[in-house]
């Protein structure tokens, strides 16, 4: 195997594993209220009683609002399917890669600003803030690694002209 297929090879495990992780991230929340019902019943915490007795809530009297996480859900899957131009064509789709790497960083200071004005204890931020920070992880891998099979699709520069015109326009008369 070249050494470009095996990059190419690798890139694509990669992305595959972040794919997987994105669309299991936004089917999650798609079962929201049942999901926090079941973590309740596994945690004993005042923080996860409080978020099921007010999802529970939303359900049963403003169901309407539990529709900002649909759309949460499909935000995810809808980012997943952009990674599947990295996956066929890395080089040519490495702004996909950046895009998901600024979308991670901006996790931090969403969680730091929002967190406390929708009253979320700095704990629960912490996770959040995790997501990004983990997430950046298998993208500054496959950035790197695309970089490289860049470099190796890069057509070779041309040798130098001769009689020195170090620094000319490269034309010579």
């Amino acid at each position: 195997m070249s050494e470009r297929s095996a990059l190419v090879r690798r890139i694509r495990i990669w992305l595959v594993v972040f794919i997987v992780c994105l669309v299991l991230s936004g089917a999650t929340a798609f079962p929201l209220v049942s999901e926090v019902r079941l973590l309740d019943g596994l945690v004993d915490s005042e923080w996860i009683h409080r978020v099921r007795a007010g999802l529970e809530e939303a359900d049963s009297s403003y169901p309407f609002l539990l529709y900002g996480t649909d759309w949460l859900a499909f935000a995810h899957l809808v980012i997943a399917v952009a990674f599947y131009g990295p996956y066929r064509d890395p080089v040519r789709n490495i702004w996909v890669i950046r895009f998901g790497m600024i979308s991670c960083a901006g996790i931090i200071p969403l969680a730091l600003i929002c967190g406390p004005v929708r009253g979320i204890p700095f704990g629960w931020s912490l996770i959040d803030m995790s997501f990004g920070v983990i997430g950046v992880v298998p993208l500054l891998v496959v950035h790197r690694m695309i970089k490289r099979l860049g470099s190796l699709d890069a057509p070779l520069a041309p040798p130098a002209l001769a009689g020195g015109q170090a620094g000319g326009s490269g034309v010579t008369s």
